[in-house]
């Protein structure tokens, strides 16, 4: 059986009793379900694992075998990043998360022997393309305990300890362990302070780190607080603009703050499939006109943002 409670051996003064409390059935109704379908999974001896585009574990098994593999795997829906395949078991995950990796990689160069941080990592995608980049280790924490299921299933098939998803929230971190990259994607939106989220990511890298935030904005010159739901999402309070982003990271401390991609997010790039079953973007826009979402906002764009700490 995976030990769900395990965790990383140096990281002093980290709430890491809350990875016990978390993943119980006392703290989710759901956790039981999750635990059993996970339980669930068929031993198996991957051959190879990649962690290219497609998060792959090689697998010899057959057909029965495979079957087994996703009616557990589909017990753990929903499935927003990816993709991942588990032998010939294609994932095809909401966000193409690959397209978002191959716009941040074109500036992230080497990470030989760096410790990484992915904030809000989901199921820890972006931790194994860390890994393929040359991290030495990725810490990601996601507050939401499917996610975290989801990880310690495909770890059934990978087995790497260099990539870590626990269920703890980034208000709730010492700045004891910092780290050479802090990734923070897709998370600003959802703070009620955006800048005082900021100040955590600087807090967090170590010096002479970098930073990486990407998150939706507006191009235009005012920020969009929305009145109610942006996109049917519920939480999301402020869409900067695309400057006032880079005035909070400056003002947080980061230096060579920088744009390095904006990109309108399409419906080939987040989109309902077999893994993800809910209302995705294309359920999101105004029917009749696709540049506004159905609360009339402007349709999501998203921007990437690199700044450093001074060593």
């Amino acid at each position: 059986m995976i030990d769900l409670l395990a965790t990383p051996q140096q990281l002093p003064d980290w709430p890491l009793h809350l990875v016990k409390e978390r993943l119980s059935a006392s703290y989710h109704g759901d956790f039981e379900h999750w635990l059993s379908a996970i339980n669930s999974l068929p031993e198996t001896a991957p051959q190879h694992h990649l962690y290219d585009d497609t998060i792959s574990a090689e697998l010899v098994c057959d057909q029965s075998t495979l079957q087994a593999i996703e009616r557990a795997l589909l017990q753990l829906h929903p499935w927003r990043k990816g993709p991942f395949r588990i032998g010939d078991l294609y994932i095809d995950t909401e966000w193409r998360s690959d397209w978002k990796w191959q716009r941040l990689r074109r500036t992230l160069g080497d990470l030989s022997g760096q410790r990484v941080l992915d904030i809000g990592c989901g199921n820890g995608y972006f931790g194994w393309r860390a890994l393929q980049a040359g991290a030495a280790e990725v810490i990601g924490i996601d507050p939401t305990i499917l996610f975290c299921m989801q990880h310690h299933a495909l770890q059934k098939f990978f087995d790497d300890k260099r990539n870590w998803v626990l269920p703890i929230k980034v208000e709730e971190l010492p700045t004891s362990v910092q780290f050479d990259l802090t990734l923070s994607m897709g998370v600003l939106y959802h703070r009620r302070n955006p800048m005082q989220h900021i100040q955590h990511l600087f807090d967090l890298t170590t010096a002479g780190g970098r930073c990486i935030l990407e998150t939706l904005v507006v191009t235009a010159a005012e920020s969009l607080y929305p009145s109610d739901r942006y996109a049917r999402m519920r939480n999301v309070w402020c869409v900067p603009s695309t400057a006032q982003v880079l005035q909070w990271m400056q003002r947080a401390g980061f230096e060579h703050v920088q744009i390095i991609d904006v990109s309108a997010t399409t419906t080939d790039e987040q989109r309902r499939t077999e893994w993800m079953r809910f209302d995705s973007l294309s359920d999101c826009l105004d029917h009749d006109d696709s540049s506004r979402t159905v609360e009339g906002y402007p349709a999501p764009v998203r921007a990437m943002y690199m700044g450093s700490r001074r060593s």
